[in-house]
Order: C-alpha cells, then sequence, then structure tokens
C-alpha cells in the first residue's frame, strides 16, 4: 500500500479545512519543536487513527515517514498522505512551529557529540600518550557499529536517564 505526499502549503491548507496532522517522532522531538495543530503519536505506539477526513503524517524529515509509508497508510486509511519533507520543509515554507528551546538535545544528537568526544580523545590520547587508548575509540566504533545493526544502542541507555535529559514543564 503506498502514501501520497503533500507540500506544506498544501497540508497547512487541509489542515484548515480541518483534516488531522500525525506526528510520528518521538515525544522528546514533539515537545522540543512541533506543529502547532500537530498530535504525536511516536511511530512504535501507532495503531489507528480515528475520523473520517484526510490524515496527514509528518517527521523530521520526511525520511522516517517515507520508510514506514506503507505502516502510515494502514494506520490511517485512504485518507492518508505524508508531509514531504516534514517538520524541516514546512518551517523552509515558513510556515509557524512551536518551539521550546529549554527542551534537552535530543538524544541521537547527544550520542553523537558523546560517541565523537571519545573517539578524538582516544585518538589525542593515543598519540600524545600511549597507543594502548586507541583501544577506546576502536570500542566506541564497535558499539556504534553494533547499535547500526541493531537498533539498541548502549549509549543511549546511558543518556536518556540523566538528569539533563528530564523534560522541561512548559
Amino acid at each position: 500500500m503506498t502514501i501520497a505526499t503533500i507540500d506544506p502549503h498544501a497540508a497547512s491548507a487541509m489542515l484548515a479545512q480541518g483534516a488531522q496532522l500525525i506526528d510520528v517522532r518521538g515525544a522528546d522531538e514533539h515537545d522540543r519543536e512541533r506543529i502547532a495543530t500537530a498530535r504525536n503519536i511516536p511511530l512504535d505506539a501507532l495503531t489507528t487513527i480515528d475520523g473520517d477526513g484526510p490524515i496527514i503524517f509528518h517527521c523530521r524529515s520526511g525520511q522516517r515517514t517515507r520508510l514506514h509509508a506503507a505502516r502510515l497508510a494502514a494506520a490511517g486509511g485512504p485518507n492518508s498522505l505524508v508531509l514531504d519533507g516534514g517538520i524541516d520543509a514546512w518551517k523552509t515554507a515558513g510556515l509557524p512551529v512551536v518551539a521550546t528551546a529549554r527542551q534537552p538535545l535530543d538524544l541521537m544528537r547527544q550520542v553523537q557529540i558523546g560517541g565523537g568526544s571519545l573517539i578524538l580523545l582516544a585518538i589525542l590520547l593515543g598519540w600524545l600518550v600511549s597507543p594502548v587508548f586507541l583501544l577506546l575509540g576502536a570500542a566506541v566504533g564497535v558499539g556504534m557499529l553494533h547499535a547500526g545493526i541493531t537498533g539498541s544502542c548502549a549509549m543511549t541507555a546511558l543518556l536518556a536517564p540523566m538528569p539533563w535529559n528530564r523534560a522541561v514543564a512548559g
């Protein structure tokens, strides 16, 4: 089952006519920045959407919705559409978003910053102190490879409960 795409301006017009907008990103992403009328139903919690009118799904860039198009079409029915380019395209089109700057960085960016920092540190220590420190960089590389293959990231599990990742109210 395929699902048609819609550009941000056409989606905005459909929303004004009563279409539903479903944000399939995680709750932390939605809390950080969202389209005002979007209802957050993370992709892993998506089953079926009630309603007779059109349903427009969106993510950050459109990649997640493209990858899971069949699942979205099954959940939303025959009136399902995908916002082409996601919230990024919505913002590029000059349409408004609600942003909460006080929310923490998303976990993927934290993992990228942490992993990159550890690899850089390992290279510097391996060069300046002892080549044994290069094993730290190798361990981070193996962890990233494992995360990519299995979809399970140990660094995310370590970072998620940290105090700075508690959602900020309001």
